[in-house]
């Protein structure tokens, strides 16, 4: 549409309704002159088609939110309004009566009203219709679906793939996704194909809801789906293979983009949100990225020192230096032991020493004891503590 037709054409007027026209009001206007002046209630009437044309013309412009926009913009930039109809008349609108009724009999003969008003103003509300097929709808995007998997600690922290079984709503394979048992669905005569209604809110606004016939599918079964029931989608179960990264935390909850419920109508699919249960390991313990442990250390080793082997997990053993003295409950770091980060790298492992303290002596060990007990008679540990006690 050039802007000539824009400054020429008075649309408004060709409908009846005022500029500041709302949308249920341009659409209602459109039908009501659309029935009266549609060709085959005017056979041989060529003033009524050529009315027609103007009306399809005027509703394409003024019934697209962006068109009519640009149609209002040009108009104030370079008319107001008193617009003269330009040489020839028509325009450059394309009509098409197959497009009227989604496609043309056999023979090549466009049909009549025997599919109702809905698929004649569902074919002009959305072009480019198959025949038999019914209006092209708006496509949907799929449903996100939420599934749980449980994985060891070993798991959590290195990454696995993991085999989910999910079920979902994804097209109905009887009827095609179509809803209806013979593939032929009808276009929904309340929201004209698109699967969503407006309603007036006040002050000029607007919302829009799915529309409650249709299901907000814009397509309406005649003959229902066994399978479906005429909604075009049916409970579908798959396996698939699931890669979750290394370093999940329990309870972490994990989107997959895409992987989830198949769209409708070319749409795209859903997400596939994975919640994480992770198991317990009888040695290892996590502390956000670092992994702890607790190792037990004699009370020689704690007091003189001592070289200790440490584990890991899923790795060689790695050597700390206990230093001399060193008290119960102290924490050493082994650098880049730990789970996986983001970015690749690794936290560390947090090594807490437990001095263990023997339940059974020999004679020789507690002859040792006896002796080092005697050597340290005059030191008292819990001195420092009950002058705290004190003071306080």
């Amino acid at each position: 549409m050039s802007t000539k037709d824009f400054v020429e054409k008075d649309y408004y007027k060709v409908l009846g309704v005022p500029k500041d026209a709302t949308e249920a009001e341009i659409k209602k206007a459109y039908r009501k002159l659309a029935r009266e002046f549609h060709p085959d209630a005017n056979k041989g009437d060529a003033a009524a088609e050529e009315r027609f044309k103007e009306i399809s013309e005027a509703n394409d412009i003024l019934g697209d939110a962006k068109k009519r926009k640009e149609y209002d913009e040009a108009r104030a930039l370079f008319g107001n309004g008193g617009f003269r109809p330009g040489p020839g008349g028509g325009g450059s609108f394309n009509f098409d009566l197959g497009d009227l009724f989604g496609g043309t009999q056999q023979g090549g003969q466009a049909g009549g009203f025997g599919g109702g008003l809905g698929d004649v103003f569902g074919g002009l509300f959305n072009r480019g219709a198959g025949a038999g097929a019914g209006t092209r709808t708006q496509p949907r995007r799929g449903q996100d679906i939420e599934s749980e998997v449980t994985l060891s600690f070993t798991e959590a922290v290195d990454g696995a793939t993991v085999p989910l079984r999910m079920s979902s709503q994804a097209p109905c394979k009887a009827c095609s996704g179509t809803g209806d048992k013979n593939g032929t669905p009808r276009v929904c005569p309340t929201c004209v194909g698109t699967g969503q209604v407006s309603r007036g809110s006040g002050g000029g606004f607007s919302l829009t809801d799915p529309c409650a016939d249709c299901k907000g599918r814009g397509l309406i079964a005649e003959t229902p789906c066994d399978v479906c029931k005429g909604s075009g989608r049916a409970r579908s179960s798959r396996t698939m293979q699931v890669r979750i990264p290394a370093g999940v935390f329990d309870g972490q909850r994990i989107r997959l983009r895409g992987k989830g419920a198949p769209g409708e109508r070319g749409g795209p699919a859903g997400d596939l949100y994975v919640v994480v249960h992770v198991g317990t390991h009888p040695v290892f313990g996590r502390k956000d990225d670092n992994l702890t442990v607790t190792v037990p250390v004699t009370f020689a080793e704690a007091a003189l020192g001592a070289d200790i082997k440490v584990p890991t997990l899923n790795g060689p053993s790695v050597t700390l230096k206990l230093p001399p003295g060193t008290p119960n409950g102290r924490t050493m770091r082994a650098r880049g032991k730990g789970a996986v980060r983001k970015d690749g790298t690794r936290g560390d492992l947090l090594v807490t020493v437990e001095v263990a303290v023997p339940t059974e002596l020999s004679d020789k060990a507690r002859e040792a004891l006896e002796m080092y007990r005697e050597a340290t008679e005059s030191q008292d540990p819990r001195s420092a503590l009950f002058e705290s006690a004190k003071g306080a």
